[in-house]
């Protein structure tokens, strides 16, 4: 009997390389800035080689959405200590769910999924994560102005990492 991952990969072979997944919960205001980017990124004419994924809360189940991509980048709302509207970029190892669990709502579930591509052999090569401190995360469905505001400048380092290693 074929395993789980023998079956999906010709699905998978297919896939675009890169991966751009917006994660966030739209229902609590600027946690919601990873889909918002997303959004704002597929009225955009971006290369044949570039996948869009509005990841929501999502984050073992993202398993297999990860597998086998050549880059990954993850756009999200964090909790570091920060001034609201802060962007920082971040990669997987700079992120310790284990010592601390509360960098986002979303990241240990994230963070599991990556490391069961590892062991799966499925893993991306590179993963980047873009963060943004919410400025507020109360009920509702509009972004805050001031992170409403920063949306394009993260679409903007959305593409900057897209052209980052380009000619591999």
């Amino acid at each position: 009997m074929l395993s789980q991952t023998q079956t999906d990969q010709p699905a998978r072979s297919h896939r675009c390389p890169i991966l751009v997944l917006g994660v966030g919960n739209i229902l609590l205001r600027d946690e919601g800035v990873g889909v918002r980017v997303v959004e704002a990124m597929e009225r955009m004419d971006l290369p044949p080689d570039v996948e869009l994924v509005d990841g929501a809360t999502a984050g073992f189940d993202l398993l297999d959405v990860l597998a086998d991509r050549r880059k990954v980048i993850v756009v999200d709302a964090i909790d570091f200590d920060c001034e609201p509207g802060t962007v920082v970029r971040l990669e997987p190892e700079d992120i310790m769910p284990q010592t601390d669990p509360g960098v986002s709502q979303h990241e240990v579930g994230l963070m599991d999924a990556l490391a069961a591509t590892r062991l799966l052999g499925i893993a991306p090569g590179e993963v980047i994560i873009l963060g943004v401190k919410p400025k507020n995360d109360d009920y509702g469905l509009e972004l805050s102005s001031e992170i409403s505001g920063l949306v394009p400048k993260i679409v903007d380092l959305v593409l900057a990492e897209l052209e980052t290693g380009r000619d591999r």
